[in-house]
């Protein structure tokens, strides 16, 4: 039987892939577990430094399987089912989203849990939930304001509309916009830069960023500081001033 998700490492890379295309990728709660076990494999594997997102077919991921909402027994039940957002918030290195088609719902929130987006030049994504008679429960309102503004923020989650991926671009919901069949080696390409650099540089590069968003701004400049700190201790810091002064490819440890 093909696994809904599929969990494999590529080098230094992680790559996730939503594996049900017949459904646009529509999340059940088997893939929130899956999920949930690759998150912590990254999480736990020193040698996976940077994690891609994509999907099979024509969809990056269409949200929850509809069709099995009513499966939940109260809506105290569902309010405490397995999150598939709050997992991937969990993740501790940088991760990109290659949104290959369809992010709508819950797939558009799994994409705006990552840290850089590129997308397809047919991608649409979407918050139609306002259609269905509800609205996102995994982050939506919150990290689509933080991307594109309350305005931007508002259009799509009042209308329940998607955009295109040009307007996803023009609007700072993706960072870049590729053909189709040139989507997946750009974010291999993002990945294995990413996976050169200092691994503690990059996972704290990628904490301080989330309390940039959380904290007021002295505070966070603060805050910044002091992981700046515990970066230039490591022996990686020293190895990267070593290299330097070398002039040589350092060579990262994630000590």
């Amino acid at each position: 039987m093909i696994a809904p998700l599929t969990f494999e490492t590529q080098g230094q890379i992680g790559v996730i892939t939503y594996n049900r295309p017949e459904k646009l990728n529509a999340m059940t709660p088997e893939m929130a577990e899956l999920m949930v076990d690759a998150i912590t494999r990254c999480n736990q594997d020193d040698d996976v430094r940077a994690v891609v997102l994509t999907g099979t077919g024509k969809a990056f991921c269409a949200g929850s399987d509809i069709a099995l909402l009513d499966s939940y027994a109260t809506p105290w039940d569902f309010r405490n089912r397995t999150e598939y957002c709050d997992a991937l918030r969990e993740l501790r290195k940088p991760s990109i989203a290659a949104i290959n088609g369809y992010a709508f719902g819950g797939g558009l929130e799994m994409a705006l849990s990552c840290d850089i987006r590129i997308a397809a030049d047919t991608a649409r994504l979407g918050a139609p939930e306002v259609k269905l008679g509800w609205i996102g429960g995994g982050g939506m309102t919150a990290l689509l304001a933080h991307s594109i503004g309350p305005s931007n923020a508002a259009m799509m989650v009042m209308t329940g509309d998607p955009i295109d991926a040009e307007k996803a671009l023009a609007w700072g919901l993706v960072s870049e916009v590729y053909p189709a069949d040139a989507l997946h080696a750009r974010a291999v390409e993002i990945a294995t830069a990413i996976a050169a650099r200092a691994p503690i540089a990059a996972e704290t590069a990628k904490s301080n960023l989330a309390a940039a968003f959380n904290m007021p701004l002295e505070q966070a400049i603060a805050y910044e500081r002091d992981l700046q700190t515990i970066c230039f201790a490591t022996e990686d810091a020293n190895e990267g001033r070593a290299a330097f002064s070398a002039k040589r490819a350092p060579r990262f440890r994630r000590r």
